[in-house]
């Protein structure tokens, strides 16, 4: 398999290789940030992502950019989705309450499910929309406490593709909302192209929708 490994203290195969750490260093975060970019590849990019044991990774971009399919497909081990809180409540209430009336319950359920999955001390992949900064705030803290390092994994999708995105699954978020989050993305797209990434994340993989199509596997190892 084509795999691109991402270790919190080394280069691993694919990640631009990083000055040695001493034994007793070896969980410290990464020195300098490192990006990884994938995209224009024509999906002639890594089937694997894999990220050191006591590491935290971030899925971000734009709504309908296919974060969500991508955790489903390719997370082997522990994923937080707020898409699948959503899921799993609209089951139960969504033929009797507007959505608007039982959100509050939704994100209440959605980070508590985050903080017994941080709790367990496995590797986790994250769902963020890309406008919570407080979410990576509170990860990048998590993952050094734990000993590990804080990754993104940054979708690059034009916003006419995560539209088309929004149409396919039905469900969509607000113009105003979207232009929210189209900025959001925008801004952190530019700064990890620059490779200023967001405080406490070590590193960062940039993917477009070819590659994110060819990505089968994401999960942690020593």
């Amino acid at each position: 398999m084509n795999r691109t490994t991402a270790y919190a203290t080394s280069s691993g195969i694919a990640l631009p290789k990083q000055p040695p750490a001493p034994a007793r260093e070896a969980c410290d975060p990464l020195v300098t940030p490192v990006v990884r970019d994938l995209r224009a590849r024509s999906g002639h990019s890594p089937h694997g992502l894999r990220f050191g044991a006591a590491d935290l990774v971030v899925v971000t971009g734009l709504p309908g950019s296919g974060k969500s399919t991508l955790m489903r497909r390719a997370v082997t081990g522990r994923r937080i989705d707020s898409q699948d809180t959503r899921d799993r409540w609209d089951e139960r209430l969504a033929r009797f309450l507007p959505y608007a009336v039982y959100r509050p319950l939704v994100r209440a359920a959605h980070y508590a499910g985050l903080r017994r999955a941080l709790r367990s001390g496995e590797g986790v992949v994250v769902h963020d929309c890309g406008t919570q900064a407080w979410v990576r705030d509170w990860l990048a803290r998590d993952a050094r406490r734990r000993g590990g390092t804080l990754h993104l994994l940054l979708l690059d999708v034009d916003p006419g593709t995560a539209l088309d995105g929004q149409r396919e699954r039905g469900r969509g978020v607000s113009r105003y909302a979207f232009a929210r989050h189209r900025g959001a993305v925008a801004r952190l797209l530019r700064a990890v192209e620059k490779g200023d990434l967001p405080e406490g994340c070590g590193s960062a993989v940039l993917v477009d929708r070819a590659a994110a199509d060819v990505l089968r596997r994401i999960d942690f190892g020593d």
